[in-house]
Parts: C-alpha cells; structure tokens; sequence
C-alpha cells in the first residue's frame, strides 16, 4: 500500500470490510447488518419502541428501506408493528424478548470485530486511534 491513499479511501475500504464480516457473521442468525442496526436502535430507544419516520432518521436510509427493513424483521417474529393509538396514520415498531436475545448476539459479534480490528494496536494506538475517528466524526457534523 502506498502514502498516497486518501484517508477517505481507507476509511472505505475499513467500512466495507467491517460490514461484510459483520454480515457473514449474521448469515447463520439469518440477519442483516441492517436489520441488527434497526434492532439495536429500537431497543435502545424509550420503551424500545419507534415510530419508522425516526427510526429512518436514524438509520439515515430511505423511507421504502425502513419499511422493508421493519417488515423483514417482523416476519422473523423480531419486532412488532402497530398503528399509534394517538394518530392511526403512524406505524410504532416495538422490540420483542427475541429480538432482544438477537441483540445481545450481535453485540457479542460487535465486541468481536472491534476485538480483531483493533488487534495490532497497543493500548495507547487504540485510545488515540478513537480520539481522532470521533474527532473527524465531529468535524463532519
């Protein structure tokens, strides 16, 4: 590799690695990483539930993705959908026991990857290296 590769470029090459494992870890659960994004964000959410219009903003993702999303998960009895009782016209989504026993799973392969990604780092190239990616990270906002 050379000195010339952009950061950018790296920074690329990092994320499709990281999500292709994370989705050949996922394959046996029959997951996505997508899917495991949208689950973790439901469950963390108040009363683990979410409405799909702020559950796109999170996952940043299109409207129709969301949906597909939410719709796949829901056929793997992961979460639940139902209409606000407040406003008929929103769709709540709700985490159920095993969506959250998927979630626990997916941290541990999460724990796993950052594990491995971080290996060939010392303890002070770690603490470093995550100071600089939320300090690029906050640059961007």
């Amino acid at each position: 590799m050379t000195e010339d590769v952009s950061c950018g470029m790296l920074i690329k090459q990092l994320n499709s690695t990281l999500e292709k494992n994370a989705n050949n870890a996922l394959r046996e659960q029959d997951l996505t990483f997508a899917q495991v994004s949208a689950l973790l964000a439901i469950r963390d959410f108040p009363a683990q539930q979410i409405s799909l219009k702020e559950l796109e903003k999170l996952l940043h993702v299109a409207q129709s993705t969301t949906a597909g999303i939410i719709s796949r998960l829901e056929q793997k009895g992961l979460v639940t959908g139902y209409g606000d009782p407040s406003d008929k016209r929103i769709k709540l989504v709700k985490i159920t026991p095993l969506g959250e026993q998927y979630c626990r799973r997916a941290e541990q392969n999460m724990y796993e990857a950052e594990e491995m990604l971080l290996s060939g780092l010392t303890e002070t190239e770690k603490s470093t290296f995550r100071s600089l990616l939320q300090k690029v990270n906050e640059s961007l906002k």
